[in-house]
């Protein structure tokens, strides 16, 4: 009896389903998260050979044959892509991306990680920086008697320093897209890493080429809604209960007649 595996299998691939749902529920208060949901497909068939049969029209036949699923297995887990809500902070240093594009973050390898996270910082040299202290690119530095910073629109850092009037442009923030950024590699720490499948980074000038302006002064939160992730979960628990019923039932039809 093929129903203990498929049941079976439907019981892991809804406990997988609560995991990423538990994943965006604990992630709801991360600056910048983006909220996955799984994909299933239905696992291969048994054929069971049958002759045809004639149909009602003069030489036509029916197939024969029968097909019975073996279960379901996960497919995929997507990033939803979508933007988050952008929340004030009045920190002059955290920056919100409206619209396509990613933060561009050097990691102490040397190699280029993406981020939508914009809560930044000045570390003890000026350099503008993550709260894991990895330099922003390309690499703004701020002088350490800076009055008013200013980060514009299109991401240009104007500085103005003690005794000056106008401001100094110290460098230009610019953010990063791809072909297709639901290819991007989690790393950790709200940060992401290009692949084969995300394609290669394309540099470009923020508020340009229907790319994302930047605002100063504000945060990006998730894009997880609670309740369609708690009504996810109460969804995932109902089929993973059903499927655990099925197995029972196909356990008291195996038992000899004498236990049930």
């Amino acid at each position: 009896m093929q129903a203990l595996r498929i049941g079976a299998s439907g019981m892991m691939a809804q406990q997988r389903a609560v995991e990423v749902v538990a994943n965006n529920l604990a992630n709801v208060n991360t600056t910048g998260y983006q909220r996955q949901r799984t994909e299933f497909h239905d696992l291969i068939y048994k054929n069971s050979a049958r002759t045809n049969e004639s149909g009602s029209a003069a030489g036509s036949e029916v197939p024969g044959g029968i097909q019975s699923g073996l279960g379901v297995n996960l497919a995929s887990v997507y990033r939803v892509t979508e933007q988050g809500s952008l929340k004030s902070t009045d920190n002059a240093f955290d920056l919100a991306i409206q619209g396509k594009g990613y933060f561009q973050v050097q990691l102490p390898n040397g190699e280029t990680a993406y981020t939508r996270d914009g809560t930044f910082q000045v570390n003890e040299a000026g350099a503008l920086v993550t709260h894991d202290g990895f330099e922003v690119l390309p690499g703004i530095s701020i002088p350490t008697d800076a009055v008013d910073i200013t980060i514009n629109s299109t991401g240009e850092v104007l500085v103005k320093q003690d005794g000056t009037e106008q401001p100094a442009n110290v460098g230009s923030i610019q953010l990063a897209i791809f072909a297709n950024e639901g290819g991007l590699r989690h790393e950790g720490n709200n940060l992401f890493t290009a692949t084969d499948a995300s394609g290669e980074a394309s540099t470009v000038t923020p508020g340009s080429n229907q790319v994302g302006s930047i605002l100063q002064g504000m945060v990006e939160t998730s894009n997880v809604n609670p309740v369609k992730e708690i009504a996810e979960m109460i969804k995932a628990q109902r089929a993973y209960e059903m499927n655990s019923k099925m197995i029972q039932t196909a356990d008291q039809m195996m038992a000899p007649s004498g236990n049930k």
